[in-house]
């Protein structure tokens, strides 16, 4: 029986089981493997490591976490997870692991426009946070493939960093194409526009079951509901990262710096409310 388990090996989860195990509870830190950044080559906006890579930056979480005692790190998937406060099962390939607490950090799956070649860039030359990828065209022009407002509030947003950009729908692109330093954008009415990178708007549904199956209240975003402390509407769960966010605000900060910090919350939250019961 572990004090906590925490869910998923992204910076919420690896911080959660950071913040638990310098308190010397037990905690085991269950993770699947799958990342949302998968593609990204470069993180940024994350300060003291701008530039370096999500998988990298795993590799120093783990191996920092390695050296606390009654920190548990295994790779694997989970199935379900079942039970309440005190009493929490996780069910996993190799058996079934039980913990008085659950830290959920499974993280979101993204959905892109169905615009051929446009997944293929993900991550690359094709992204949707100015904040983390913008910088990184300053002084090109860009190809910006949202609906709505929404578009015309990144250009507005990107108009100091980039030399100009191209505005569209997705439905009235044919195709994507990588192109010598850059991407060539086929437009349904003809012709193309030469941009050096994209920003469009992906979907983003839960990436694992595990806060429906736990019967955790979930936002209009689709998002886990939380509150100030990183507790979700069930006790004795609590859940970080891009998966959760308060009901005040519309979704959640996509970021490694806001990802960090609500695991540790999480994390901290449940060593304080174990000894507050």
């Amino acid at each position: 029986m572990y004090d906590v388990i925490v869910i998923g090996g992204g910076p919420a989860g690896l911080q959660a089981a950071l913040t638990v195990g310098r308190m010397h509870r037990t905690v085991l830190l269950l993770d699947s493997g799958e990342y949302r950044n998968a593609t990204v080559e470069h993180a940024h906006n994350l300060l003291t490591n701008d530039g370096r890579s999500p998988a990298e930056l795993r590799r120093i979480g783990r191996t920092e976490l390695a050296a606390y005692d009654t920190v548990v790190l295994r790779t694997g998937a989970v199935t379900t997870v079942a039970g309440e406060i005190g009493g929490f099962e996780v069910t996993t390939a190799q058996g079934v692991e039980r913990a008085h607490r659950i830290v959920l950090a499974t993280g979101m799956r993204d959905e892109l426009p169905p615009v051929p070649g446009l997944a293929g860039q993900w991550g690359r030359r094709v992204a949707q946070c100015p904040f983390c990828h913008g910088h990184e065209f300053a002084g090109e022009r860009i190809g910006i493939l949202v609906d709505g407002e929404h578009g015309a509030m990144i250009e507005r947003m990107l108009r100091p960093v980039v030399a100009s950009a191209f505005l569209a729908r997705p439905a009235d692109v044919a195709a994507v194409t990588e192109v010598d330093g850059g991407l060539e954008l086929e437009l349904l009415r003809g012709g193309a526009e030469r941009v050096a990178g994209v920003f469009t708007a992906a979907t983003s549904t839960q990436r694992a079951p595990f806060a429906e199956q736990l019967g955790c209240g979930i936002l209009p975003s689709g998002g886990v509901e939380i509150d100030p402390l990183g507790r979700t509407t069930v006790p004795g769960v609590y859940a970080g990262g891009d998966m959760a966010h308060l009901a005040v605000v519309p979704g959640p900060m996509v970021s490694l710096a806001a990802a960090i910090a609500s695991g540790q919350l999480a994390g901290a939250s449940a060593v304080r409310d174990a000894i507050m019961a």
